[in-house]
């Protein structure tokens, strides 16, 4: 069995702690590296042209992949990592900001001060200040309710630290994973329909993935059922709020505020709107999480063939049993385990243990057998139909 050296290319600046996961007597890792077996990235959007013959994966070093062509890596057989969770504190604490921002006129009252550095006799300027903080009275956060829409990494730690503040939390999330209901507070109440939980919250909160199916999720029609006054955050995705719907909400008096995480044209300036340029994960901590895990992930890939977190794969984990493993993947249609198993009876390789799982069109099988493949056997199993790619290696 030939020993790998492995070429990972990076975009963007990757956190060195990511980066020191690469053991450099088995990894070549820098931004010129070409025909790569793996791509490390942040918010780089990668072309068509980047998907060269070597690539077997692609890493995201965080949550959303819109920038990754997830549909050519699927079909070319490249499996697309993210790293779901590694920056959930950074942004509930941002959540957590925005909610007392949304409360308390805390910007406002900072630039009125400000405005002030012309005055330098203190009793004028604590009269001045005394005369006008009632412009930036605000409201308390709790006996509040709160709405979160999608209870998952973020969603569950932003419903838990509003049960903290004493706040009523209200929680929506139709595919809530068994592990996200695990760690949801008892305390929010699930609501069985987004109606019932925007006509009850002060605040609504949105914590989903861009899905063609959250695409305007907020809009006109959905609008309608927010409770007069109320306060919308959004800290998931920009395309999720329709922003002519929204700018019509806030003519009206149904929003309140908007304050959100992805500034666009006609919302920068408005004066019902706060805005943050894209601060979700812009922490130094969020920022190492996500290198570290996406590393992780790219080398227990590269090394045993197991795949987690993956957005076009499936989750699949064999335990390595010390020997040799062929990764498999293929077009998700019917025989084709059967047509793998029979070339290795073929051959008389006996089949230590073995693993397929499908997502959609793609397929993907660990098999772990008791002899070196050798290089015949990989060519025969690469001559079957709809096989994408061959992995081998030891464990």
């Amino acid at each position: 069995m030939r020993e790998h050296m492995y070429k990972v290319r990076t975009f963007n600046q990757i956190a060195v702690r990511g980066l020191d996961r690469f053991s450099r007597d088995t990894y070549e890792v820098g931004s010129e590296i070409s025909d790569p077996h793996a791509i490390l990235l942040r918010s780089h959007k990668l072309a068509a042209t980047d998907l060269t013959s070597s690539l077997l994966a692609v890493a995201r070093a965080g949550a959303g992949v819109n920038n990754v062509p997830v549909e050519s890596c699927t079909e070319q057989g490249i499996v697309v990592f993210n790293t779901p969770g590694a920056n959930a504190n950074s942004v509930k604490e941002l959540v957590l900001a925005a909610l007392l921002l949304a409360s308390r006129d805390l910007v406002g009252g900072i630039e009125y001060v400000r405005s002030l550095k012309g005055v330098t006799d203190e009793a004028e300027l604590n009269r001045l200040v005394e005369a006008e903080k009632k412009r930036f009275k605000g409201r308390e956060l709790y006996g509040k309710s709160l709405g979160v829409v999608g209870l998952g990494a973020i969603g569950s730690l932003v419903a838990r630290a509003a049960l903290d503040l004493g706040m009523d939390v209200l929680g929506y999330d139709p595919a809530i994973s068994v592990d996200a209901a695990w760690r949801l507070p008892a305390e929010v109440q699930r609501m069985e329909n987004l109606p019932s939980l925007f006509s009850r919250a002060d605040f609504v909160t949105l914590h989903v993935p861009l899905l063609p199916e959250t695409r305007g999720l907020i809009n006109a029609e959905s609008l309608r059922s927010f409770r007069p006054g109320s306060v919308l955050l959004n800290f998931a995705r920009q395309p999720i709020v329709d922003t002519e719907a929204l700018i019509g909400a806030l003519a009206d008096g149904r929003v309140d505020l908007y304050v959100a995480d992805f500034p666009v044209p006609g919302l920068t300036d408005h004066p019902q709107v706060r805005l943050t340029p894209h601060l979700g994960a812009s922490t130094e901590e969020a920022e190492e999480n996500c290198a570290v895990m996406a590393a992780d992930q790219l080398v227990e890939f590269l090394q045993t063939g197991n795949i987690r977190n993956s957005v076009n794969y499936p989750e699949v984990y064999l335990e390595p049993t010390g020997g040799f493993r062929l990764a498999v993947t293929n077009n998700n249609v019917p025989g084709m385990l059967g047509q793998m198993t029979s070339v290795l009876a073929e051959r008389a390789i006996n089949v230590v243990d073995m693993l397929n799982k499908s997502r959609g069109d793609v397929a993907y099988n660990l098999i772990d057998v008791a002899d070196e493949p050798l290089p015949e056997l990989i060519d025969d199993i690469c001559a079957i139909e709809s096989v994408l790619n061959v992995r081998e290696f030891k464990i």
